[in-house]
């Protein structure tokens, strides 16, 4: 072996650690995926804001004053008007000043959903119970105070006609759930998304309920609205609504096992 054949030799061996060939650097982990919110958190309600306020005198709630609220900018197109009943004075003696009230500590305001029914509603029919359950309502809101929202869902959302036709369908033994899908509809297609705009719009996030219904609450449940508790209905039960409620009882409402009784003007808590 040559010298110069050695010098390249013991060069090679002993060579520093640190030219010695790596490996390339490992790629970055990726970021974790954020974390889905929980099924059971509120959805927020999109905003609307009040297009008008207009006070009326109800003669059919007593003569009782009552401010009628239109909106803009609700989820559909419904004309859903709320209407609000101020809340009942306090019970102080004549001459002493109410105590200002806390809002954390005052009662949620009652509310009640009533989905339009122009038979029941305005003619009176007593196939349901809707124009008796709007009598109750407006008796409850001009004691205590509370909002009604009137929505334009005619026939649990199928329409007027349709109603109509589900009507003949019932004559002939279907109930009224059965009637809706034999006209290829929902047996209930109220959405009420709207109602909880409303609320949220009117600054009422906290609700007492009146309803036999459990759907109602769910659903404003799911867009935000706190329903601290659930006032009943009455039965208004008639010889030409009894089938109608029937159906009612076993599609989920909680109907008090009681026959007919009058408004109850006397809210629990």
């Amino acid at each position: 072996m040559t010298a110069r054949t050695a010098l390249a030799t013991r060069a090679a061996t002993t060579a520093p650690s640190s030219v010695r060939p790596t490996a390339p650097p490992s790629a970055p982990a990726p970021a974790p995926a954020p974390a889905l919110a929980p099924a059971s958190v509120p959805v927020p309600a999109p905003p609307a804001v009040i297009r008008a306020r207009v006070p009326v005198t109800l003669s059919r709630a007593g003569g009782r004053t009552a401010e009628l609220v239109t909106f803009r900018g609700l989820p559909d197109e419904g004309e859903h008007v709320a209407c609000v009943f101020p809340p009942a004075a306090a019970a102080c003696p004549p001459g002493v000043p109410n105590p200002p009230a806390s809002p954390a500590a005052a009662p949620a305001p009652l509310v009640r959903l009533h989905s339009e029914c122009l038979t029941g509603d305005l003619l009176g029919s007593a196939r349901c119970d809707c124009g008796l359950q709007l009598d109750e309502a407006l008796a409850l809101l001009t004691r205590h105070g509370g909002v009604l929202l009137y929505l334009r869902q005619e026939g649990r959302g199928i329409g007027l006609y349709n109603k109509l036709d589900a009507y003949v369908l019932q004559d002939g033994g279907a109930d009224t759930f059965e009637a809706n899908r034999l006209l290829g509809r929902g047996a209930d297609e109220r959405d009420y998304r709207s109602a909880a705009v409303m609320l949220h719009t009117l600054g009422t996030h906290r609700v007492r309920l009146l309803t036999n219904n459990p759907d109602k609450a769910a659903q404003l449940r799911a867009h935000g609205i706190d329903v601290t508790g659930i006032l009943r209905t009455g039965v208004h039960l008639t010889p030409d609504n009894a089938a109608y409620l029937g159906a009612k009882a076993r599609g989920g409402h909680h109907l008090p096992p009681h026959a007919l009784r009058g408004p109850d003007t006397e809210v629990p808590g």
